[in-house]
């Protein structure tokens, strides 16, 4: 898929990530062109400063703006248009854009904080039994911010990979709308998923592709 006037960088033949608005690519995109949309949108609640006291201190000084608000009412149509299935993360958050499933992950996070949440609620649209992703048994999520933490609201590559494994099957296209720090992009890489996404604020748009192509390049190294 091609999308036109998008700045942009192909990561990989399967990796494309846009720097802009995620609108302007949704409205590019045909009726149900990807197989699967996993999107992590702002939650409105100003985490743009950070969540948590260490991310509070890590980024309190270039405090953003980006999560005042959740995402239009047109966005979900769009997003609903052009994936056959959709999973989104804080869905909680979303109610009123959302349909009632069976089918939901709640990641347990095992934070040690007594004011963190404890807690995530992921919606999808699949017709599948509820889910657990438990932290604490996953081995790869003791390096919680592979790469180091580039964003303030920045989820561990191996979440996604173990969305992947339990919702993906091979072949699929998916899309983010919402990239961040780009943990998905990574996961999609080593599982090698065809990934299109976007990130509207240029600089967590840098330090992202930045992570990813390190990540591949070094990956590439250890192939050789």
């Amino acid at each position: 898929m091609e999308y036109k006037d998008l700045k942009g960088d192909i990561i990989t033949d399967k990796i494309s990530i846009y720097n802009c608005d995620c609108m302007e690519l949704l409205k590019q995109t045909p009726d149900n062109y990807y197989s699967l949309s996993l999107v992590d949108p702002p939650y409105g609640i100003g985490a743009g400063m950070g969540v948590g006291l260490h991310s509070k201190r890590k980024f309190q000084k270039a405090a953003k703006d980006w999560d005042k608000q959740t995402p239009t009412a047109e966005y979900w149509q769009e997003l609903f248009r052009v994936s056959k299935n959709q999973i989104v993360c804080g869905a909680n958050y979303f109610m009123e854009h959302l349909y009632s499933t069976k089918s939901f992950v709640c990641w347990v996070k095992n934070n040690p904080a007594p004011n963190f949440a404890e807690a995530e609620y992921i919606w999808t649209s699949f017709d599948v039994n509820g889910k657990i992703y438990d932290s604490k048994k996953q081995i790869q999520h003791q390096i919680m911010w592979e790469g180091g933490s580039i964003h303030p609201t920045q989820k561990p590559v191996a979440l996604y990979k173990w969305i992947l494994e339990n919702y993906a099957n091979p072949g699929d296209k998916i899309l983010d709308t919402h990239l961040g720090s780009m943990s998905i992009a990574i996961a999609c890489h080593d599982y090698g998923f065809e990934l299109t996404g976007c990130e509207l604020d240029e600089e967590y748009y840098k330090k992202g592709i930045e992570r990813v192509k390190n990540h591949v390049s070094q990956q590439r190294l250890f192939d050789i």
